[in-house]
């Protein structure tokens, strides 16, 4: 075997060029009383990275409400767990793969479904339910055709294979997403509340444990890749984009189940970001011990590997975990049967310190509570984001009538039916998916019970950017909505926040905003984030994305039976519009879509209003008065009533108020708002009454068409078509499509 090449010699320029700033090498020599290894500069510049030590954002981070009384674990864990009753609890958590993805779009999708599902069973959960939140550029853009085919086709790839069925998800288009896309991924899974595995170690001389697929070169640097932004030479960040093998991760996911059955595991972790460094690191931190490594131990894929390349790679697949002493040959024979590799590859030491041995000699001794507890924190200056371009006079007019411009809404990109994409993804495989992709939410049966959860992902970037506090409590508002809209209680949410470059104050500023709104609607919801992820520098050559605050919502049925759907499935029902309708057209799709005009305020937010009225339709649902229930959101009322008509096959005839313009009320995305069909209007209405909620008759349904007081009518067929053909015929470079 050939040796690993000699290290080069450690600098503050080398340090610089690993992500470290001046103070930071600094401060590393400090910790160290010396020079830092190759080896030691390269875990310091992983752990110190912005994407895993959150420097620009722990102390907002901080801010937000993470307990309530069903809430297991928070933030801190590889994922958020919630108890959903009877022994049985509810884990999951969403991350981000963006620059990886837009780098290599196949590999870099793929790896980051692989990554989450490896979050959420390393819990010692069984994953039921996968979902993608993704945002591409412009359309037109000469690549983006080429990054939706390579990231659906990874998504689809890794999780069919792993028999995981992707259940639900958005994806949106904006031409801020040109030179950096989002691909957001999460998963949720079911575990006995009682045995929940964490990555803490425990126990001095107790064996750590190397299990998985071997290591290779692929993925060094992806850490360090994903707190940059992006240049010119983006292309030479190939390699650091990891390759994922779905069918080993399968074997992987079964051998850890199995061996989680016993009790020989004290603690466990995945190597996701940073690979070895940051599980190894992290584990023994959380444990307040020390760890002794043998990197020879480590199974390898790759010829010469160096102390500083086995410790960096961030190659797929792969867990480290503490076992009991004495319990290594029966763990190694449970992961020699799933063909697994096993490697007794460490110690627990009380010395505090990583010591890293490769060929015989000490490659890095770093004390553990300095290399995490003195990672920097910078509270770093923002300002707060201007106000939004005014809306010009007399902009809420029609420019043709309402039909035609509900068909083009419904046939713009980010209206437009995602079949295309789910149609690729197995959304059945398991054979407890409910309600699956194109509702509000999708829908999971926990497997032999009759309880269900629910699961949504949300946001509204342009909100986010023209007031980044109002986006923030929208996102929230707009996922708590979603479940209740299928009759779940809301529990808990993880998010991923993603922004351009936190050293810009404006950029800090957005990122601090949403994060106050979203802690402001999390508390009046009564729905903590208990897991999540933060992608910063999203952006290329100076150009940020829009702030992207997505939120992965978790709710529960107690009974799957008094599910509601979004279609209509009756004739001669009455549709119900419940909250409060002004017809705010600023941001709204129709204004971008329609007028070509990306301005005014979002919808004000009335978070108490919003809990109110998600309460009543909560109890509509349960107490079967109302027949199918969608929230109104991009696009406002017709384009709801538009999608129940279209899922059900169901026409209606709506009657506009004179109180309101007829644009204003038809694409006013006031926010709070759920549109119900029923065959009991009276007790709707009541009910609503009763509640101080306000609530109006808006139509009835029945026929083949949407109409406006029997004027103005669009057949269903002709909407459908409308909204299903744009993707496919972009997706095949149909001209007319783009």
């Amino acid at each position: 075997m050939r040796s690993p090449a000699p290290d080069p010699e450690v600098n503050q320029a080398l340090g610089a060029e690993h992500g470290l700033t001046a103070d930071e090498y600094a401060h590393v020599v400090r910790i160290l009383g010396r020079t830092p290894s190759y080896t030691e500069l390269g875990i310091f510049s992983v752990m110190w990275s912005e994407h895993c030590s959150y420097k620009s954002s722990k102390k907002w981070l901080k801010t937000l409400p993470t307990t309530a009384p069903w809430v297991i674990q928070g933030p801190g864990e590889n994922a958020g767990v919630i108890d959903i009753g009877d022994g049985l609890a509810a884990v999951f958590k969403m991350e981000s793969h963006n620059h990886p993805s837009y780098i290599e779009p196949y590999q870099g999708a793929a790896t980051g479904v692989g990554g989450i599902l490896r979050d959420i069973f390393t819990m010692g959960a069984r994953p039921v339910a996968n979902l993608n939140a993704l945002r591409f550029g412009d359309p037109s853009d000469a690549r983006t055709r080429y990054l939706i085919s390579g990231v659906v086709a990874g998504i689809g790839g890794y999780g069919n294979c792993m028999g995981i069925p992707t259940v639900g998800g958005e994806t949106e288009f904006h031409s801020a997403y040109n030179g950096n896309i989002l691909v957001n991924a999460m998963t949720v899974g079911i575990a006995q509340a009682d045995r929940i595995f964490y990555s803490r170690a425990a126990g001095l001389g107790y064996p750590v444990v190397y299990v998985g697929a071997r290591t290779g070169r692929d993925g060094i640097h992806g850490a360090t890749m994903a707190s940059a932004e992006f240049s010119e030479e983006t292309e030479e960040k190939r390699p650091t984009v990891q390759v994922g093998d779905p069918f080993t991760e399968k074997l992987l996911l079964e051998a850890c189940l199995e061996l989680m059955a016993g009790d020989a595991i004290v603690g466990i972790q995945d190597m996701g970001a940073a690979g070895l460094t940051c599980s190894s690191v992290e584990m023994a931190d959380k444990g307040g011990l020390g760890m002794d490594m043998d990197l020879d131990a480590v199974p390898l894929r790759a010829d010469a590997m160096s102390a500083y390349e086995i410790m960096l790679s961030e190659s797929q697949e792969r867990m480290l975990m503490v076992l009991k002493p004495g319990r290594e040959d029966m763990a190694r024979a449970v992961f020699e049967k799933w063909e697994l590799e096993f490697a007794v590859v460490g110690t627990l030491t009380d010395t505090g310190r990583l010591v890293v041995r490769r060929g015989g000699d000490v490659a890095a001794d770093i004390p553990v509570g300095p290399l995490v507890g003195e990672a920097p924190e910078y509270d770093r200056p923002w300002e707060a984001p201007p106000g939004p371009a005014p809306l010009p006079e007399g902009i809420g007019h029609l420019p043709a009538p309402p039909e035609e411009v509900l068909e083009r809404l419904l046939a713009s990109p980010d209206l437009a039916s995602k079949r295309w994409i789910w149609e690729q993804y197995d959304s059945t495989v398991m054979a407890d998916t409910v309600a699956g992709p194109g509702g509000d939410s999708a829908v999971v049966r926990v497997h032999g019970t009759a309880k269900a959860l629910a699961i949504t992902s949300d946001c509204t970037p342009r909100y986010c950017k023209a007031e980044p506090k109002t986006g923030g409590m929208q996102a929230v508002a707009e996922a708590w909505r979603n479940l209740t809209a299928v009759g779940a209680k809301p529990l808990a949410l993880t998010d991923n926040l993603n922004f351009g470059n936190p050293e810009r104050p404006p950029i800090m500023g957005q990122l601090v905003a949403c994060i106050q709104g979203m802690t402001e609607a999390c508390r009046a919801l009564d729905f903590p984030v208990v897991s999540g992820n933060v992608s910063l520098y999203n952006e290329t050559d100076g150009e940020a994305i829009l702030p992207t605050p997505t939120i992965g919502g978790v709710g529960l049925l107690d009974d799957v039976s008094r599910r509601c759907g979004l279609a209509l499935v009756g004739e001669g029902e009455t549709l119900i519009l419940i909250g409060s309708t002004e017809g705010h057209l600023g941001c709204s799709l129709f204004l971008r879509e329609v007028h070509d005009l990306e301005a005014g305020p979002p919808p004000p937010i009335d978070l108490a209003a919003e809990r109110a009225t998600g309460d009543l339709v909560r109890g509509l649902i349960r107490d079967r008065l109302v027949t199918a229930c969608h929230d109104i959101s991009d696009g406002g009322l017709y384009v709801a009533v538009a999608e129940m008509a279209m899922a059900g096959g169901v026409g209606a005839d709506l009657s506009a108020p004179e109180a309101v313009p007829l644009a204003a009320w038809l694409f006013g995305e006031d926010q709070g708002r759920y549109v119900v069909a029923t065959n009991d209007p009276n007790a709707v209405l009541a009910r609503a009454t009763e509640a101080g909620i306000a609530a109006t008759t808006i139509g009835r349904t029945g026929g083949n068409a949407l109409t406006l007081g029997g004027q103005n009518a669009i057949s269903l067929g002709k909407l459908r078509h409308a909204n299903e053909r744009w993707l496919p015929a972009y997706m095949a470079g149909v001209a007319e499509a783009g």
